[in-house]
């Protein structure tokens, strides 16, 4: 066989070798020959399709179409948005062109926002127009990322963002938080990923946004994961690019806007959160095959056996399964093979089965196997496919739990730190104590979470008013 075809490092010994040989082996991605891209594999981006339908269809109920913008956005278009500007500039790409038709200097798109409300300017002209939402699925280009981690921080990757105008500002704010919430329920239903959702800080506020909300996710070697922002983006950008709309009374407004995305990283999370030391594990619910039909051939019964196999595949139809018919490998090498993948599901099919007209059925998150009658197979599948997922999510909500801790003294707060895990403190919302916090223990703000009420308490770290609490961890 050449090449060794399991994982050779541990998830609990060295997490971040486990994690790229994980990505590597399951075929999810490898790396592309200009450093900091890769080449997303058809193992990730079949999930990154399943991901892209489930939203299409969450956001096209809301009244949401797809669109596509250019991928060159001309300088000065940076330059109309001030605070935009400056907190993409690190990260641009700029195109140097010798065509003396080319007017200025263009550079590829960190995000959208300025090619699009160039485009807004011209298309929205009154009332009736608003509320005015498209999204887009492209690539995107940030140049800062100095070192590569496969779906976390490469310089090229997948997203979608959603641009969207209103007459008020308690319209675009309402939407925004309403997106975070289909977010949310992307991660958690489908993903099976609980997440923490809240306010960013003034610091890690997006550049040029009023407000920025988060979903924050908590991966196994202790780091935060940012699985996806919305913003409340004010009038800011509808005032750098001239966006009016002549209200119910034919006088000239301002509309208000937000926007919201998230990424392929969220492929990485999955593979984080529920790999284990045979490879991924798939949540059933963003699974392209629920499981794998492994017929276990002896010369004698070979043909009986395939026969049986095939006509179970036809039967199971449904989940779409893989048929492994191949005869060159072993029945051990190809669970190896599945289990590494991260399919749900497998079904041995073998000579005493036919006999006993039954089949062993094998659960990917736990190992555990189970003797099913034929006639019960769609039914039992179904109902494990269903117990899969929940159990999923239920083993990542307790690790959250249990790793997610409050500080009421910054000794208590940075021991939390050092060991790996979120911690919930009092805090002023200056950015120099935020900059304070982070030059002493790494630890980044996470989000100021939801439903919390105002009080009059000492910041965790320069004992300034704070009237709310924060997340605080290491991240990526």
């Amino acid at each position: 066989m050449g090449k060794q075809q399991g994982l050779t490092e541990k998830k609990e010994a060295d997490f971040s070798e486990w994690y790229n040989q994980l990505v590597l082996k399951a075929e999810l991605a490898d790396y592309a020959p200009v450093r900091g891209f890769m080449v997303i594999r058809p193992n990730a981006y079949a999930i990154w399709e399943k991901i892209q339908t489930y939203f299409n269809s969450r956001i096209s109920k809301m009244g949401v179409k797809n669109a596509y913008f250019p991928l060159l956005i001309p300088k000065s278009f940076f330059e109309k948005e001030a605070k935009h500007a400056q907190g993409f500039e690190p990260e641009l790409a700029w195109i140097e062109s010798t065509d003396k038709d080319v007017e200025e200097k263009v550079a590829i798109r960190p995000t959208s926002e300025t090619i699009i409300y160039e485009s807004y300017a011209k298309w929205i002209r009154s009332w009736r127009d608003l509320p005015y939402r498209l999204n887009q699925w492209c690539n995107i280009l940030r140049w800062e990322v100095k070192q590569t981690k496969l779906f976390l921080r490469t310089r090229e990757f997948l997203w979608q963002e959603g641009h969207c105008v209103y007459e008020t500002e308690k319209g675009a704010e309402g939407e925004a938080l309403k997106i975070l919430d289909e977010y949310k329920g992307l991660c958690e239903n489908k993903l099976a990923i609980p997440v923490i959702s809240g306010e960013k800080t003034s610091l890690e506020r997006f550049a040029g946004a009023k407000k920025t909300f988060t979903i924050e996710a908590l991966m196994p070697d202790g780091k935060a994961l940012q699985m996806g922002t919305s913003h409340n983006l004010g009038q800011g950008f509808a005032k750098g690019f001239g966006i009016e709309f002549l209200d119910k009374d034919g006088k000239k407004q301002v509309p208000w806007q937000n926007s919201w995305g998230f990424s392929t990283r969220l492929i990485g999370a999955v593979a984080m959160v529920h790999g284990d030391n045979k490879g991924l594990v798939l949540p059933p619910e963003i699974a392209e095959n629920k499981l794998v039909v492994v017929p276990i051939l002896f010369e004698k019964t070979k043909a009986t056996i395939l026969k049986k196999a095939k006509e179970l595949s036809k039967k199971l139809s449904k989940f779409n399964p893989i048929f492994d018919d191949r005869d060159s490998y072993s029945a051990g090498w190809k669970f190896n093979e599945w289990e590494l993948k991260g399919i749900p599901i497998r079904v041995e099919v073998g000579p005493k089965d036919i006999a006993k007209k039954q089949v062993v059925l094998v659960r990917r998150d736990t190992g555990e196997k189970a003797v099913v009658k034929e006639s019960k197979l769609s039914a039992e599948v179904e109902k494990a496919l269903k117990d899969i997922q929940s159990s999923m999510f239920k083993k990542a909500e307790q690790f959250l739990k249990a790793n997610s801790t409050e500080a009421k003294t910054w000794p208590e707060f940075k021991k939390s730190i050092k060991e790996k895990k979120l911690v919930l403190s009092w805090f002023c919302d200056r950015p120099e104590c935020e900059e304070a916090i982070k030059d002493e223990t790494t630890a980044t703000s996470r989000c100021i979470p939801f439903g919390q009420k105002k009080g009059n308490n000492k910041c965790i770290k320069c004992g300034q008013k704070a009237e709310t609490k924060a997340w605080f961890g290491k991240s990526y």
